[in-house]
């Protein structure tokens, strides 16, 4: 049924996604797909990496890792942004398209009063992604 899983995920706060990875994980073993995780950077430093190159390798090892841990194939796909706050959604939808996926597994939270005023990275991409959507709470 599924056979490209994209998971976004934050490298910077990867404590916060065990659930949605180990979902992930586990519909790949069942229908034997492979997943992609997708990272956005930026071209200034972060916390994460000086540099697009650098947080490249570091999303790459994170695959890999993942990968030889669970048994699962990995790939990794990275996003440049000059402006996550404004560009981020359409990215991940973009790099979602480009991979092929035909399920994302992302992370969410538990909704609080700013969720009234401003939309999440996981509810914009299930309102405007023709992909399937699996929120992990």
């Amino acid at each position: 049924m599924y056979q490209t899983i994209a998971v976004p995920v934050d490298l910077e706060h990867i404590d916060r996604l065990p659930k949605a990875l180990r979902t992930a994980v586990d519909l790949a073993k069942h229908y034997g797909a492979t997943v992609h995780y997708v990272g956005a950077t930026t071209e200034t430093p972060s916390p994460i990496a000086h540099n697009p190159s650098e947080y490249q390798a570091k999303l790459e090892a994170f695959a890999k890792s993942e990968g030889e841990q669970h048994g699962v194939d990995t790939k990794a796909k990275m996003i440049v942004s000059l402006d996550m706050t404004i560009d981020l959604d359409k990215q991940l939808r973009q790099a979602f398209e480009d991979i092929g996926a035909d399920l994302v597994v992302m992370a969410s939270h538990i909704p609080g009063i700013k969720d009234h005023l401003f939309s999440s990275n996981a509810g914009w991409i299930a309102n405007h992604s023709s992909i399937s959507v699996f929120i992990v709470r």
